[in-house]
């Protein structure tokens, strides 16, 4: 059992209150996964500031002016909790990400992309939530997991958001039962895995798909023909909000969608503090039907 909460503001205005927001669907999303929890957010100015590339890693132990002066280049850096940013206005995403490997090569990158910040960790949702700085954060979209682990260990590599592409971001509540096999497949192709996640084989997979010139729905659907298991899946891009069940549609889901914003969460305590709830369009997602909305 895992919490998944997501949040794509459409009305400007609501851009300033984004952290606020998921903060508090995160808060009723904690007690269905205690044991970590991460966001991906996208377009907080804080940690990605515009005309910037950003990457995330989980923190090598070094302070920020450390890891910015390993990384070269104007990079600069910020710690938050677990986590570090680094952002660049002179490299793109592909080359700050290759220095920031240069310079940390056991380093775990866990997001990377023009605008966008993954934070992740091992602690009560709660707690991290504040180290985060989430009530803080802006933005148009964002992404959020409680994890209760099932699959893997109690990392902070095994956190969810997994973002293993340029602006793409994956939770997962629930577990594919033939990640194994899909693992080694991607593995023969290139792929190399930074957890034992179950989530991350999904997360892999349909950037594996993106990479081939899929777009994000058909990639959603391709998996569903892939994998076993049950899952309710929430993936985002830099301007796109999916959801995905599979056959069975066992695990919990509830979308709500106004003209001010859409929403997708666990359970719906998660959006019932949202702004204009009383008059949004509420539905359960059905089965391996992909819902996809455009910012």
């Amino acid at each position: 059992m895992c919490g998944i909460a997501g949040l794509q503001v459409r009305d400007p205005s609501l851009e300033p209150r984004l952290g606020e927001l998921l903060t508090g669907m995160l808060h009723q999303a904690a007690e269905r996964g205690p044991d970590s929890a991460g966001v991906g957010l996208y377009g907080d100015a804080r940690l990605t500031p515009p005309g910037h590339a950003a990457v995330s890693l989980l923190d090598p132990g070094l302070s920020a002016p450390e890891i910015a002066g390993r990384v070269g280049g104007g990079a600069d850096a910020v710690t938050v909790g677990q986590s570090v940013v680094v952002r660049s206005r002179a490299a793109g995403g592909a080359e700050l990400e290759r220095a920031v490997r240069d310079a940390f090569p056991e380093a775990i990158v866990t997001g990377r992309g023009s605008d966008l910040a993954v934070l992740k960790g091992v602690g009560h949702p709660d707690t991290l939530a504040e180290e985060f700085g989430l009530r803080q954060a802006s933005g148009r979209q964002g992404i959020a997991h409680t994890r209760m682990a099932t699959e893997s260990a109690v990392t902070p590599e095994g956190a969810h958001p997994f973002s293993v592409a340029e602006d793409l971001c994956l939770v997962h509540n629930g577990s594919f039962a033939n990640h194994a096999t899909i693992r080694r497949e991607l593995r023969a192709d290139g792929a190399v895995f930074d957890s034992e996640n179950d989530s991350e084989v999904g997360a892999r997979f349909v950037a594996a798909q993106l990479a081939l010139g899929f777009d994000l729905e058909k990639s959603l659907r391709l998996l569903c023909e892939r994998f076993d298991g049950f899952y309710t899946l929430l993936v985002t891009t830099s301007d796109t909000f999916a959801v995905v069940r599979d056959a069975i549609a066992c695990k919990p889901a509830v979308i709500a969608e106004t003209d001010a914003w859409v929403a997708m969460a666990s359970e719906y305590r998660c959006l019932a503090g949202l702004p204009g709830i009383e008059s949004a369009r509420i539905f359960e997602p059905e089965p391996e039907e992909v819902y996809t909305w455009q910012r």
